[in-house]
């Protein structure tokens, strides 16, 4: 049971680290049915990212005398779950690369609430290089989910849209008024 600070920080490190592995075990699928060169290329990106993510978590908890793993991330188990639901729902092209698209920006989103938590604790603690070593990552994630908003933007969403059905591309209701 967590009664300290110290004891919050280890259970978040865990937390997070299971979430980092989660994602790492996720990601390749991801780019496999992504049919975007650029999605894919930044899920590839991600992975690589990820990697060095991981090591850093390692990293701050052998400075800190804490064991990385722990209970498993409820939280990434659902969000990766939602992302499999959504490969299984929809068929791959455009749309699809939409979808992935947002179940990556929830991932992004729940990470940088983690890494921020964790640096404030770390701050808190007067643990500065921990929090350099996390706040690094924190901006990756920042970076990687404004990547993804790009593409989104710049390609996917505008691709996607050209699959409607010309009676629906207007964004007009259909119907009397």
């Amino acid at each position: 049971m967590a009664e300290t600070i110290k004891d919050l920080l280890e259970l978040s490190l865990q937390d997070t680290y299971s979430a980092e592995n989660q994602i790492l075990a996720a990601l390749p699928e991801l780019e496999d049915v992504a049919s975007s060169p650029k999605l894919k290329q930044a899920f590839r990106e991600h992975i690589e990212q990820t990697e060095r993510q991981v090591e850093r978590l390692e990293e701050v908890c052998e400075m800190l005398g804490i064991e990385p793993d722990g209970e498993s991330c409820a939280a990434m188990e659902g969000l990766v779950e939602e992302a499999d639901d959504l490969m299984e729902e929809l068929e791959e092209g455009p749309v699809l690369d939409a979808a992935l698209i947002g179940a990556a920006q929830k991932i992004e989103h729940y990470e940088m609430a983690a890494y921020g938590t964790l640096c404030s604790l770390l701050r808190s603690m007067g643990q500065t290089k921990a929090v350099d070593l996390l706040a690094q990552t924190l901006k990756e994630e920042k970076d990687t989910d404004e990547l993804l908003t790009r593409i989104a933007e710049q390609e996917v969403n505008p691709a996607a849209m050209q699959t409607l059905p010309a009676n629906e591309q207007s964004g007009g209701s259909r119907g009397a008024a």
